[in-house]
């Protein structure tokens, strides 16, 4: 299967937390996805991942919030960052430390 790289990047949110986002294109569908990309967006507090965003094979696309797994619907790459980005400014207003 090849894959061509979209995108792959670490910001710095602050002294002890980042964001990393990779994604490429595929030319074939995950197992488990009907979509042409394979991905993983994850923010990292203290080196331990508290939101996450993959399309793992199998699992097809989903989020992780803290301990919890939930399933999630992919429309477009820029619609997933949008709601990645949501979900960590929730995290972030909910525990105000980062």
């Amino acid at each position: 299967m090849s894959a061509t790289e979209i995108f792959q990047r670490r910001i710095v949110l602050s002294a002890n937390s980042f964001a990393e986002l990779v994604a490429w294109e595929l030319s074939s569908p995950v197992r488990g996805s009907l979509h042409h990309y394979k991905y993983r967006l994850a923010f990292v507090v203290d080196g331990i991942c508290v939101v996450r965003y993959d399309n793992e094979a199998g699992k097809g696309d989903h989020k992780h919030i803290g301990i919890q797994e939930i399933a999630c619907t992919f429309t477009s790459i820029d619609q997933l960052v949008s709601d990645f980005y949501t979900d960590v400014m929730r995290w972030r207003d909910e525990h105000s430390r980062t």
